[in-house]
């Protein structure tokens, strides 16, 4: 059994694991937590590692499963080939990325950091720079800004600000 690359449709890698994985295939989809703005909120989600990517544990002997129905499922568009041969990935990779996956799964990458510069892009402060504080659940976020030669805090929807740099 080796592991390959399977190239999926745009943002159907999801979709390809399903149906693969139904179809009684091993595969792995690497993903790491992400924040992102959604609606103007923060949340937490899950992006593929390397989009558009996933990988497949394939047999050589003759009691594997056929190679053949992978290109027929929904959501894949081919397997990763170097002239004919399929690309073979190496199971320490694999298994590297699965160990950097669970450590990441501890701590999500976050959108903002302590001390970032900031721009606000929308509402009464539009064009100020800030520098990012800390979130205030998922709806606000803190940023310093200089405000007539003083320092303010203002409380802002994480959708009006833009990271600088």
């Amino acid at each position: 059994m080796h592991w390959y690359l399977v190239h999926s449709k745009p943002r159907q890698e999801r979709i390809a694991l399903e149906n693969l994985e139904h179809q009684g295939y091993q595969c792995y989809l690497p993903v790491l937590p992400t924040e992102k703005i959604r609606r103007g909120s923060l949340s937490l989600a899950d992006e593929a590692l390397f989009p558009r990517y996933l990988f497949i544990r394939l047999g050589n002997d003759l009691s594997a499963k056929g190679w053949g129905p992978i290109r027929y499922t929904t959501g894949v568009s081919r397997l990763v080939s170097f002239g004919s041969e399929p690309a073979r990935i190496d199971d320490a990779l694999i298994a590297q990325l699965q160990s950097s996956e669970s450590r990441h799964k501890q701590r999500p990458a976050r959108l903002f950091e302590p001390g970032d510069r900031l721009r606000i892009t929308d509402g009464p402060f539009t064009g100020i720079e800030g520098v990012f504080q800390i979130a205030e659940g998922d709806k606000r976020v803190m940023v310093l800004i200089e405000l007539m030669s003083r320092p303010l805090s203002v409380g802002i929807a994480p959708s009006m600000v833009r990271k600088l740099g």
